[in-house]
Formats: C-alpha cells, structure tokens, sequence
C-alpha cells in the first residue's frame, strides 16, 4: 500500500473537505496582468543591459534557458509546497523556449506559471486550514527532510497535501516544544504552578501555527503582479552572478532609503537559504552588531514584536520576513534563532539607526613580555561626503598611527575581522600608509587593459612590524588592502583559510534614463569591474589566504562568495609593476612558528573540532516529527555543546588598555568609556588577537639602512 492510499485512509476527515475545496477553487480568477507592455519593455531591457555591459555576458542559449527555468520556479517555490510534477511536466515544454522568448519579449512561460502558481497559492489556503482543524499525532514515527535542494516536488495534488501536512506538523512541533519547555519552566520556579497538559498545549501550538499562516497568507494578497515578476526577471539576471539583480520600483526605493542610511531596523544583511531566513552579514554600527548575540550563518526561525507572540517565518518570502524584522528606531524585535551550533535561542534587539561612530577605527595598546603593541580596529571604509569636513577611514589611521608612534609602540597588528568593505579610494590610501609608493590593485572592465590604481605618497608612516586579522567575513576592500601587504610582503596575514572573496564591483542604472517611459521601471545593479591584486590573481571567489590559517567556527562552512549562486570566477592577468618590500629579516620563519604553535594548541584543537561538530550539524537535515524524539535530539545536542565551553571561557591573559589621547576623553564621556571597557573585554578572551601577538613579538626588521634601500 503506498504512501499516498495510507494518508487518505488514516486521514480521511482531513483528505475529503481539501479534494471538494481544491475542485472548487479551479474556478478561482486569476487577476489580470496589470500592464504587458511594461513588462515587455523590462524584458527587453533588461536583456540588453545584460548581455550588452555585463563584465561577463552569458550567451542565451538552450543551457541558459533550463537554468532560468529551474531558478523561477524554485524561486516561487523553494519549498515545494505549491507546484506538483504534473505542474512541472506542463510547464516543460517550455524549458528550452525561454531563451528565444527573452529575445523575442514573449513572456508565454512566465504567465503560464504565474497563472498556476497564484491558483495554487488559492488552494493552499484550504489546505493549512483543514489540516490544522485536527489534532497531531506526536507519537508516530515520522519524519522531515528540511534539505530541499534534493527535495522531489509533489507527484500530484495528493502527496502535495502530505507534504503541506508534514510542514505544517513541523511548524507546530517547535510551538510545542517551546511551550512545553515553558510550562517547564514556570514550575520550577513555583513549585505550586499546575502545568498544562500535553494536549492543551498542543490546540495553543495548532493554533499559533494557524494564525502565523493567516499572517503569511495575508502578506501574499497583498503582493501584486509586478512583485511576482520581480522573481521572473531576477531568475534571468542572477544567472549572469549573485550580484547583478533586478530592483522593482518600490524595492528601488527600500534600497536607495538603505543606502543613505536612514533605514531604522536590526543592521543586518538577510539572505534565503532553502525554507530559512539566514544572517549573512551584521553592518557593522548597526544594533545587532552592537548587541553581539546574532551571528553570520544563524538562521532566523520566529519573530516577535516585543512582547507579541512569535510568528513563524520558515518558508516565508525574503523580503515578508524582512518587513517583520525592520521596525522604527526604540522598538523592540525578538528573535529565535537557529544558531550555527544547531541550539535554538531567543534573542532581542533594540531597533536603531547605524551608529557612525561605532564603524570609526580605533586603537588600543597592550604590553607583552615588557614589549609594547598596538592593536587598530577598523570595522568597514568608510567616508561620508554628506558631511562638510568628513571623515574617512584614511585619515583616522594615520592619526591614530602618529598617537601610536607616540607611545613608542613596537608592532601594530590591524583587525579587519568582520570588516565587508567599503570605500576603495580609502584601501588604497590607507595601503599607502605602510609602502613607499606603487600599485595597490587593478581595476578592469570587461574590454580594455586593466586600470592601475596606486599609492603615489612616498613617505611610509608606518615602517615598523605589521600583522592583519581577517576572518572569512573581510570582503571587497579589505580584500584588497589585504592582499597589497601580502603581495608586497609588508605584513603577515593570519586568520581564516581565505577571505570571502567579492572581487567585482556592481553598478546602479535607473532603468527610465534608457527608455522614455511613463511609469517607473525600477533599476538593474549590474556586475561591471572586477579586481585584480598587483600580483595578477582576482580576489573574486578565492579573496586573499591567509599567510596562517586558524581555525574557527567556520572553517569547514561555506560563507563568502563561494556560497553564492552563481558566481563568476577567479581568475588572473599580468601582474603590475611593484617591488615587494623587503625589510623583515625572518618573516618565513615567524609565519612556521606560528603553524607550529597553532597545531599543538588544545584550544584550537578544541575550536577545530567544534567547527568539524558544527558541519555535521548543518548537514544532518533530517527533523524528528515524534515529539519524544523530537525533544531528545534538540537536548542531545545541547548538551554535545557543553564540551566546547571552553572555547567561550578563554582568556589570553593580556591587558588591553586605551592610548595617552584617549584618557581624557574616557574621563568625560562614560558612555565611550563604557564601550571600550566592553572591547577591551573582549579583546583579553580573544585567542586570535592573542596569536597575533605572538606573531608580531617575533617579526625582526632588517637594519636600518637596508629598509631605507629597499
């Protein structure tokens, strides 16, 4: 007996009124396209801008169409819980047409599967409805894969209601188990408290799962044509890379509106990574990074206003989930998370505005074996041209470099951990901060020679020993300062395997400055440049590999480019004219001490064991949906996660304290005061800055009047 005959005769109740309802709703109207024409004009647009100023223009061919064929529909259906292989075999007939309907303004296929896809979205409210009229069973062996790039869609509508089934008794298992955990709670606290039973905790669970699916559902009336054809014409532009992307005209707006900075919300990057919301990048400034609870990888399962009750945002679109997330500056979002761990924990931020002066570089010192050192923070590039007398990354530096002279400092070691970017005008000047002068990096459009950009200051601030932090989150300019010292030999780079390797440079075009048309066409950002290291190699997909290699929590994750749909690859030109700087007289010898010192280090055994721990984790994506088994996987592994406690326990032992300059300052305003006791905190548990120095102490110049030769 299959699957199918078993679940309509256990579930007959359930299986009747969604059949009768699905025969009702195939009269559904579809609404009417509100505008071809425009439609027709973005295609083609769209289509040359592409194929025309793309770094890296993709030939429209039949491979190219299959590809946009599998990236809509899983773009409108991720989860595979609206379309059925009956759906996808109709459809099929246009999976090697679609290339010669972009170049012809024919959008047959994208209506064909817009009609099918808002028909079923109809059907679906019947069917999370009906099924959560009834209990579920919580003591059946069952389970549910969550890995749904190898998920099979629906053979028909039949086990299109199952699976709905089993999404939804996910849905509700985790309500369940909170709740439980709850009344748990609450008991022990008061010894007199009468916990709730298992059963009425799982109708309040049904329930909540109910009134999260209304929220979902009620998000989807209110989309229009023009969001779903967002999704069409960004399955052809992110064919070319993960970069190159369509803006609709309100999605323009949100962007322009991030962009000045004025959007109020958590300070995070978002990202769609199967059913799940995940943390891609924290802006450095913004309230989550300040809080320091929510991390790159965490995947975001509920959100709450408050005090609210959660909703559940798994299979959710990206942006609805992000419309819950953001909020006005002063109120309050929690969040449950997935951490990378695999430990789900409750979180709450405060909604702000990115604070400047949090992302401004700042310095402390610290003494190691009577020998002084410094430490420079710069969390991204910035510059800021709204402002008469700005500042920039740049000149911070190489003030903060003069203090540090000041005081006599032997070494300077500059963290770029976590920094994705910025100002390119800046990575050059600050590069030109510890060279005497000559390329810094390359910059090249898709024809022509390579533009070199170079320092062209011949003075070198700073000529003493230099080390740079990097971690897998260091993009863009990081990536190309970095890569400078490392092409010069001026500093020792240590951190992660590699950095996260975004070599290329987008673009904005308004789309209406290339047609004359009276309503808005939103925007393209477009791939147009890419970098080049003096050495020749991009830092595209590979970004700069560390001198060495530590590891850490996300080694054996992908995080960067290379977890990226789609993106264009690493490559090399002829290297630029420039003399490495030649004034360390043991830099090979420091760089095996180091390894040395790392592999026979239990802490970071420890810390490669967990990062080895924390990928099995992501890729078991199997979910328990018994109850008992259910709990008994969640507390395995919490309580697996206790061996690495150590790891967050550590402390270096050294003191961190802020430079003479800054004394005053502290004085006056605790508010800073308190900030840097924080970062100061930070930094003594901190084992990477803490072999960092231990690099630095142990890095010899060359005489005198060989640096001045050299």
């Amino acid at each position: 007996m299959n699957k199918a005959v078993k679940f309509m005769k256990s579930n007959y109740k359930i299986i009747l009124p969604i059949v009768l309802l699905a025969g009702i709703l195939l009269s559904f109207n579809i609404k009417q396209k509100p505008d071809p024409e425009k439609d027709r004009i973005l295609i083609g647009l769209i289509r040359y801008a592409l194929t025309q100023g793309h770094y890296e223009p993709q030939e429209l061919n039949d491979e190219f169409s299959k590809a946009v064929f599998d990236d809509f529909i899983d773009g409108l259906d991720p989860t595979r819980r609206f379309f059925t292989q009956e759906d996808l075999k109709e459809f099929s007939k246009y999976e090697y047409k679609i290339d010669d309907q972009i170049k012809n303004e024919d959008l047959t296929f994208y209506n064909v599967v817009y009609s099918r896809y808002i028909r079923r979205l109809q059907e679906a409210k019947g069917f999370y409805k009906e099924i959560l009229k009834y209990p579920f069973d919580f003591n059946k062996d069952e389970t549910f894969d969550i890995d749904y790039d190898k998920k099979a869609f629906p053979k028909n509508e039949i086990e299109l209601i199952i699976n709905w089934q089993k999404h939804l008794k996910l849905i509700t298992i985790s309500r369940l188990y909170d709740k439980i955990k709850d009344e748990e709670d609450k008991q022990k606290e008061d010894a007199n408290y009468k916990m709730k039973s298992f059963k009425e905790l799982e109708v309040e669970a049904r329930e909540a799962t109910l009134k999260g699916m209304e929220e979902i559902f009620d998000r989807y009336d209110d989309l229009d044509e023009t969001d779903w054809f967002s999704v069409y014409v960004n399955s052809i532009s992110e064919e070319f890379d993960p970069h190159t992307t369509y803006f609709a005209p309100k999605v323009k707006k949100k962007f322009d509106i991030d962009m000045a900075g004025k959007l109020e919300g958590i300070g995070a990057r978002l990202q769609k990574k199967g059913d799940y919301t995940k943390v891609a990048e924290l802006i450095s400034g913004g309230p989550a990074w300040r809080s320091g609870e929510l991390e790159v990888g965490d995947l975001i399962l509920k959100v709450a206003q408050a005090d609210g009750e959660p909703l559940d945002i798994i299979g959710m679109r990206l942006d609805d989930a992000i419309e819950y997330i953001k909020g006005k500056k002063g109120t309050e979002v929690r969040l449950t998370l997935k951490k990378i761990d695999g430990t789900i924990k409750t979180i709450s931020i405060i909604r702000d505005v990115v604070i400047l002066d949090e992302t401004f570089a700042k310095s402390s010192i610290v003494k190691k074996d009577k020998r002084k050192f410094a430490i420079i923070n710069l969390p991204k590039f910035y510059i800021d041209f709204s402002e008469k007398n700005f500042r920039n990354s740049a000149t911070d530096m190489a003030r903060e470099i003069e203090r540090l002279k000041k005081e006599n400092v032997e070494g300077l070691i500059i963290d770029l951990r976590n920094n994705g970017g910025g100002s390119l005008e800046t990575a050059i000047d600050i590069a030109g901060l510890f060279i005497k002068d000559g390329p810094v990096v390359q910059v090249k459009y898709r024809e022509g020679k390579p533009r070199v950009r170079s320092d062209r200051d011949q003075r070198i601030q700073w000529n003493k020993p230099l080390v740079i932090l990097v971690n897998e989150l260091s993009a863009s300019a990081s990536e190309i300062f970095a890569a400078a010292m490392q092409d010069y030999n001026r500093a020792v780079i240590i951190g992660s395997k590699q950095t996260f390797g975004k070599g290329t440079v987008q673009n904005i075009l308004p789309l209406n400055n290339y047609y004359k048309y009276s309503k808005d066409l939103g925007a393209l950002k477009m791939t147009i440049q890419k970098f080049y290291r003096v050495n020749g190699g991009s830092t595209q997909l590979k970004g700069v590999e560390s001198d060495i290699k530590l590891p850490n929590r996300y080694t054996y994750m992908h995080i960067g480019e290379r977890d990226e749909e789609n993106p264009l690859g690493w490559d090399k030109i002829a290297s630029a004219n420039y003399t490495s700087w030649k004034g360390y007289e043991n830099f090979d010898e420091v760089v095996n001490n180091s390894k040395k010192r790392v592999a026979n280090n239990p802490q970071f055994m420890l810390i490669d064991k967990n990062a080895k721990w924390l990928k099995e984790g992501r890729e078991d994506t199997t979910v328990y949906l018994k109850f008992s088994e259910y709990k008994k996987d969640i507390e395995k592994r919490n309580e697996e996660s206790k061996k690495f406690k150590p790891i967050y326990e550590y402390h270096n032992n050294l003191v961190f304290t802020s430079p003479k300059y800054e004394l005053p300052l502290l004085e006056k305003d605790s508010v800073l005061a308190d900030k840097r006791n924080v970062w100061h905190k930070n930094l003594s548990k901190d084992i990477y800055v803490e072999e960092a120095l231990n690099v630095l102490s142990e890095l010899k110049l060359k005489n005198y009047k060989t640096l001045v030769k050299n």
